[in-house]
């Protein structure tokens, strides 16, 4: 295997970056770019830390982060698994980058930047349902934002099929790790009800 091991090898590889490419990055949040990212009720936050690299799917049942400014972006850590893979990176690391994705776009929107995470009373307070609010906010300062070119999207043709058919389910892969102590098809059955009042 012939392995790339030089930026230098690497563009020669590769023509020019697009220009338009390069035209779209902004620093900060634009009009355009706060409207598109509000309209997002999904993305995928990476983070980078000690024990190696995390993405985590994020969403919400309306915008999946707050705008607070032109620089700031305000994401409630809502009830999950308790891995914490990012929060830990964050905590140690800081970098972080978002892609927001809304179907029946082939659209998607990066932000790269830094990371902190806070647990202010009043800003957990203000992303509050009901008598549940977030154990942390994760607080992002931007350093760039950008669309991404669509044609992933439009090769895969991800929101106009559905390949679930014949997919192994979360339950049958519990199953095969823990030798069939969990999981299983009661699991599958039943996780939607189990996950409602755990949602936020």
């Amino acid at each position: 295997m012939d392995i790339v091991e030089d930026i230098e090898t690497l563009e020669a590889l590769y023509p020019a970056a697009v220009p338009s490419a390069l035209r779209k990055v902004a620093g900060h949040l634009t009009p355009l770019y706060g409207a598109w990212i509000e309209g997002a009720r999904f993305c995928v936050l990476s983070t980078v830390g000690p024990d190696g690299v995390h993405g985590s799917p994020r969403g919400d049942d309306g915008p999946v982060v707050r705008i607070a400014d032109a620089q700031t972006l305000l994401l409630p850590d809502w009830r999950g698994n308790n891995r914490l893979d990012c929060l830990r990176d964050i905590v140690a690391d800081g970098r972080v980058a978002l892609l927001f994705m809304v179907p029946g776009t082939n659209t998607t929107v990066r932000v790269n930047g830094r990371a902190v995470l806070t647990t202010d009373d009043a800003l957990r307070d203000s992303f509050a349902r009901g008598d549940k609010r977030p154990a942390t906010v994760i607080v992002i300062t931007v350093a760039e934002v950008y669309t991404q070119c669509a044609k992933a999207l439009m090769r895969s043709g991800l929101w106009g099929r559905d390949d679930a058919e014949g997919l192994p389910t979360v339950g049958e892969i519990l199953s095969d790790m823990t030798n069939g102590q969990e999981g299983g098809a009661a699991y599958d059955a039943n996780y939607a009800e189990y996950a409602k009042p755990r949602m936020w």
